[in-house]
């Protein structure tokens, strides 16, 4: 009897061809799989990439952060926090003398006090200082001892003041409270608005304090103003109003305007109406406009 298994020549090869290519198959992926394992992951170097990206942002945000000057408001500098004495830029030195300062029951009543007591520099006096806030009965005690001083110093003529136009910064820094940051501050208005006409310009220094104001018109003094017109508002235009330093281009056409629309301008207190008028500065516009029959 004839066997079922019995094959031909080419079923023969097919089977051992199908087995051959089976075992081919499996020796492959074994070989794919061994050699696979046996590197590092081609992702691994993007998520290395990705974190040290992710990682070099986050630095640059937070050096951002910190570095951005933090707006401070007036404060009482008997109360100064740890926190605060770091935003200000004070060392752990200086707060601590504070304290210690502070827990014998003490009070600091002025800037001169201050420095003092902790012993901060000059030039980081003159930054916090304008931004000190006392009670109102212990700045009139300061205003009476000054005036009680000021009584003994003798009073210069304009002659023998200094002329504010042409101050240097160490001149400036002679008079007590400024230092290097008000001195620079003066001298760089003082070259954007093409010199001084009058002492009055010092109100608009940032961070002149009135009491140091004073004692630098008292050494100080506009000798030589600056050389300008005055100009009519009734006959200027809007180009020309812009010559005025408190006057910009859009304040200016409104001028302009609420003159045509009120055929002319009969007084300053007029400009009280116009929108965004820096009436403030009523004093030191003065400086520049003059107002004749419209």
């Amino acid at each position: 009897m004839r066997s079922r298994f019995v094959f031909s020549t080419i079923q023969r090869n097919g089977i051992i061809g199908f087995a051959l290519l089976i075992v081919a198959i499996g020796l492959f992926t074994h070989w794919l799989k061994t050699h696979h394992e046996s590197k590092t992951p081609f992702y691994t170097a993007t998520e290395e990439e990705i974190f040290v990206r992710s990682f070099m942002d986050s630095v640059k945000k937070l050096d951002s952060v910190t570095s951005k000057k933090r707006r401070i408001f007036p404060f009482n500098p008997n109360f100064i926090t740890d926190y605060k004495a770091y935003t200000l830029g004070m060392t752990t030195a200086e707060f601590d003398r504070l304290q210690d300062f502070r827990k014998q029951d003490q009070w600091i009543n002025s800037a001169a006090d201050f420095q003092a007591v902790t012993k901060i520099s000059d030039s980081l006096l003159n930054e916090i200082s304008p931004l000190f806030k006392f009670p109102d009965w212990v700045m009139a005690q300061n205003q009476k001892e000054k005036n009680i001083q000021n009584i003994a110093k003798p009073i210069l003529t304009n002659s023998e003041k200094l002329d504010l136009n042409t101050a240097t910064q160490e001149e400036l820094q002679a008079v007590n409270g400024i230092g290097e940051v008000l001195s620079k501050r003066i001298v760089l208005y003082r070259s954007q608005i093409g010199g001084f006409i009058d002492d009055l310009q010092l109100k608009d220094i940032y961070g002149l304090k009135y009491e140091t104001r004073m004692a630098l018109t008292e050494k100080f003094t506009v000798k030589t103003p600056r050389e300008f017109e005055k100009l009519d508002i009734n006959n200027t235009e809007v180009v020309d109003l812009m010559e005025v330093p408190y006057i910009k281009y859009e304040l200016a056409r409104k001028i302009v305007n609420y003159r045509i629309t009120r055929e002319g301008i009969s007084s300053f207190e007029e400009l009280a109406e116009v929108q965004d008028f820096p009436f403030d500065r009523i004093d030191r516009l003065k400086l520049y406009l003059k107002i004749e029959n419209p």
